[in-house]
């Protein structure tokens, strides 16, 4: 752990202490695996490589001056383990590539180790019951010391969850109870559970009856009930068979979004046959009179393979995240959407005020993704990156400018932007101690420069979100790119 003298600004007298910390994929061996065989090619993804967790230290004297330290650590999974013994990339891609040889290097990873693929735990990192993980949705999540960030071993809620888990476990407001669910590409393809306060018992665990595996990022939770959203971005071991992708979104198939009461069975559920979407992650969403408020980043086509570009057109429409609203009423079984932002910026990594999870909120925060540096690595895939952060003012509408006529439904946006070449990652909200306000508190965020290759870490009033950081920290040291972060206060 190394301290950390260069900061620029000042950090709030009532920021509070604790620990910002973010979780990303950062290749063991230096660089995603590609393969060659007679059955054609495979090559990782972007999303892949062993996670790594990067961990910034906040710490007040009794003279209150604040000591800031940084350090980073591989997630030690088994799979982990096995590479590094050995001192080579064991495993054979089978993510994205020709069809047959995804399907031939998943089978032998399995006759090898038991596994189609790593366990990489390299998503994000969530705390329950004064606990810390890592997580990442193909297998249990792995224990942190927050400390030092040792792995201090895999959890499956004492032995009732011994399948994938989510990355985006949801607290409950209200009773701190765990709803976690995990996917399948075989049936059941979809499993809600729900974990006590404690984090010792599982309290529910319902296999959902559907009829494909479908690419579920995220659910939400509301005060009473599930939201599972069952869209068509699917994965189908069979469809490699015939020479098609793993994962697909089939664009011409049905979509539907699930509200499901909190200790229902698979029968329980209430579904609502929306437009075909694509979504990677939710806002929000609550209850409100007769019907829940489902908001998320709805985007027309798949970007877990990588945002595909045009070298003359820049990123494509699949590329453009926008804000999208349903409203299903559960007494006339009925859903209305609409898109709450415009097509100008492409919006993702969202993150809101804890406090209001579940809840009605008035504000919420994402990543901005940056065209021109997308566009760096010329045509083809290539991994997104973020310029800058936006506040979504969820209760207000655009200006009525001559510029705006006819975008009377959207609402407003404010724009933090990063200077050129510089890009963010793993942005979080951090409340104020006894804020009185939702957007009491600062957008934390680690921002790299590729001018300088200096790493920082900003600190940005959300109340003042278009003003500079009100503090910048330069680490020791380049902090790669990576997905989502959290902050872990020490009253937790």
């Amino acid at each position: 752990m190394r301290e950390i003298f260069d900061i620029a600004g000042e950090i709030p007298a009532d920021f509070p202490e604790g620990v910002y910390i973010r979780n990303g994929s950062n290749p063991l061996f230096g660089a995603l695996h590609s393969s060659s065989s007679i059955f054609g090619k495979s090559h990782d993804i972007w999303v892949e490589g062993e996670g790594m967790l990067h961990a910034v230290y906040f710490t007040k004297s009794n003279n209150n001056t604040w000591s800031i330290k940084y350090t980073n650590r591989y997630v030690q999974s088994d799979t982990f383990r096995v590479e590094k013994g050995l001192k080579k990339p064991c495993f054979l891609p089978a993510t994205d590539g020709d069809p047959l040889a995804m399907l031939i290097a998943g089978t032998l990873n399995t006759l090898r180790f038991g596994k189609a693929f790593k366990n990489m735990s390299n998503t994000s990192v969530f705390e329950h019951a004064g606990r810390v993980f890592s997580a990442a949705e193909n297998d249990n999540p792995h224990e942190i010391d927050l400390y030092s960030l040792g792995t201090l071993g895999s959890w499956n809620v004492d032995g009732g969850w011994k399948m994938p888990f989510t990355a985006h476990p949801k607290v409950i407001s209200g009773t701190g109870e765990l709803v976690i669910f995990g996917f399948n590409v075989d049936a059941p393809f979809l499993t809600v559970g729900v974990v006590s306060a404690d984090g010792k018992k599982l309290q529910q665990k319902v296999a959902l009856e559907l009829d494909r595996c479908t690419y579920c990022h995220e659910i939400g939770v509301t005060t009473m009930y599930n939201i599972i959203l069952d869209a068509p971005l699917t994965i189908n071991k069979e469809r490699m068979l015939k020479g098609a992708p793993l994962i697909e979104f089939e664009k011409d198939s049905y979509a539907r979004i699930g509200v499901m009461p909190r200790y229902g069975d698979a029968n329980s559920i209430t579904w609502f046959y929306v437009q075909s979407f694509c979504t990677i992650h939710l806002v929000n969403y609550f209850e409100e009179d007769d019907e829940v408020v489902v908001r998320g980043f709805h985007v027309p086509g798949s970007i877990i393979l990588g945002p595909r570009i045009n070298s003359n057109q820049g990123l494509t429409e699949e590329c453009f995240s926008r804000l999208y609203e349903w409203r299903l009423n559960l007494k006339t079984r009925t859903a209305i959407g609409k898109y709450l932002t415009g097509k100008e910026v492409a919006l993702e990594f969202p993150v809101i005020n804890d406090k209001y999870v579940g809840l009605p909120h008035k504000y919420a925060y994402a990543q901005v993704a940056d065209s021109p540096a997308n566009l760096a690595g010329g045509p083809g895939i290539v991994r997104p990156k973020f310029g800058g952060f936006a506040k979504i003012c969820l209760d207000e509408k655009e200006d009525a400018t001559t510029k705006n006529k006819g975008r009377e439904d959207l609402i407003k946006v404010k724009y933090h932007h990063l200077d050129r070449n510089q890009f963010c990652s793993g942005a979080t909200f951090v409340p104020k101690v006894n804020g009185t306000n939702e957007d009491d508190g600062w957008i934390v965020s680690f921002v790299h420069d590729e001018g300088t290759n200096k790493s920082k870490v900003h600190i940005i009033n959300a109340q003042t979100f278009e003003y500079e950081p009100i503090a910048k920290i330069t680490l020791p040291q380049r902090v790669p790119y990576g997905f989502h972060g959290a902050f872990i206060s020490k009253s937790t």
